[in-house]
């Protein structure tokens, strides 16, 4: 058998590639969108994939199985459980709790665990050569490495009113299934740490049946679904508001990209004129670069591992969007875009120098001054963090407004009082920064040690929520 982790840092996202070598044939198991990765896997390995599958509908990728599958040939074999609304709305082979596939020598049944969503299915994989026995679970956003998956999203990022509460109960149903399978088979999840899949996910790869019946939280309920309901929906992160448009993209029949776009180098004249057409300016440089010296209206969404991920809060999918970004760079971004399908993008620009505008400069203060500001009633004390960091331990007096729902609260920001914004270590600040600057606030100071510096300097915290909290609001 020949096995390939194939790891996305930039969304915490796992897919598999998975052979027979005597029989030269293999799957792959929830592929990202720039398929290039698995062509050139199974070239260097001289292997066909003739199959490709998912292991549910997903909410935090677009996923690349139609790409994968029309480029290759490979035949797309997709989850028919879930009942109505649940199926995929284009031609794939339907699975079943119990089906079987054959991939060469390998045999993949499929277990229905539904929970995080009503579809879900994990493969349960048997390398017959070598033993009867099953020696992988591919387990998607059901059991991850010490946490299990979130049934809220639907609710909180699909507008599915209902669906949480149900889906804690199947997952607890699901839970116990697994508990019944053997210690010793590898669980291979589809997300690590950093994932908004889940609220506790390890940052190893991989896990045993038996290791997480000890481990994760998941198992210590045996015969307590109430609190295990309780657990599980508390505390969850706010879903990033792309996962709504994952959910339909990833149903529905769209247009296919089955190469890594090449990005065109536009002009200063070109960013000026888009630029007074209303078109964003996304800055990807470093938030040191970036308060040094910024476009007017430029938004600053650096250009790391969580790139994607706060691009999907602030760019819709009808309007194109221009970059900041190195030229030894764009294909990294590109390639981060195009896994949550943000394909308008009209080209970049690499020097905010040559653009002939005036920069700003970010108004960043020091762990003094913000004490300083603190002393002052009349300052206004924004905590950018989710409600669960916030709940956990914040500066007295800061009220809580999640930076994904910035745009959508402005009116929460005063506009006559000062403003200090914070956050953990100072890159949501930076993205806070320069929304409210682009939408005329002069007031503001960013707080960039966060509470990183706040709480290793040894200052004071408070926890609990605040009386109003306006993180909620997608």
């Amino acid at each position: 058998m020949f096995f390939q982790h194939v790891y996305d840092k930039s969304l915490a996202q796992a897919s598999y590639f998975v052979g027979c070598q005597k029989a030269g044939v293999a799957i792959v198991i929830d592929p990202k969108r720039d398929i290039d990765t698995y062509l050139e896997i199974a070239r260097q390995n001289n292997m066909r994939i003739t199959h490709v599958t998912e292991t549910h509908i997903h909410a935090d990728f677009l996923s690349g199985a139609r790409e994968l599958a029309a480029v290759t040939g490979a035949t797309l074999y997709l989850s028919e459980e879930g009942g109505e609304g649940w199926l995929y709305e284009f031609d794939h082979v339907g699975l079943k709790d119990g089906s079987i596939m054959t991939v060469g020598n390998l045999k993949i049944e499929v277990l229905h665990t539904p929970g995080h969503t009503p579809e879900s299915i994990s493969f349960l994989l048997t390398d017959t050569p070598a033993s009867p026995e099953p020696v992988m679970l591919f387990t998607g956003d059901f059991v991850f490495v010490g946490d299990i998956g979130r049934p809220d999203l639907l609710e909180k990022a699909a507008g599915m009113k209902g669906t949480q509460d149900a889906g804690a109960l199947q997952m607890y149903k699901s839970i116990q299934r697994f508990n019944a399978l053997p210690d010793f088979i590898q669980v291979w999840p589809g997300h690590g740490a950093g994932s908004a899949c889940g609220k506790a996910l390890g940052a190893v790869p991989s896990s045993t049946v038996g290791y997480e019946k000890i481990r994760n939280w998941a198992f210590q309920y045996d015969d307590d679904q109430n609190g295990f309901v309780k657990y599980l929906l508390a505390d969850q992160p706010e879903p990033p508001k792309y996962f709504a448009m994952m959910k339909k993209l990833n149903k529905v029949n769209r247009p296919l990209l089955t190469e890594v776009p090449v990005q065109k180098k536009l002009t200063a004249e070109e960013v000026k004129q888009a630029m007074a057409q209303g078109i964003k300016l996304i800055d990807t440089r470093n938030k040191t670069a970036f308060t040094a010296g910024f476009v007017p209206d430029s938004i600053n969404i650096q250009g790391n591992n969580s790139f994607a991920t706060w691009m999907g809060w602030f760019v819709n999918y009808e309007e194109p969007f221009m970059l900041v970004a190195d030229d030894n760079q764009i294909d990294d971004l590109t390639r981060k875009l195009m896994r949550i399908g943000l394909d308008n993008v009209l080209g970049y620009i690499t020097d905010v120098d040559t653009l002939g505008i005036e920069l700003k400069e970010s108004a960043v203060i020091s762990l003094d001054k913000f004490k300083e500001l603190l002393t002052d009633e009349n300052v206004q004390v924004i905590d950018l963090r989710g409600a669960a960091e916030f709940k956990n331990g914040h500066v007295a007096g800061a009220e809580n407004v999640f930076v994904g729902t910035l745009p959508q609260n402005l009116d929460k920001i005063s506009k006559e009082k000062p403003v200090v914004i914070y956050c953990q270590g100072g890159d949501r600040a930076a993205i806070g920064y320069s929304i409210l600057a682009k939408n005329g606030f002069s007031n503001i100071s960013n707080y960039s040690g966060g509470m990183n510096e706040w709480v290793n300097k040894g200052n004071p915290l408070v926890t609990g929520q605040p009386t109003e909290v306006f993180c909620e609001t997608l």
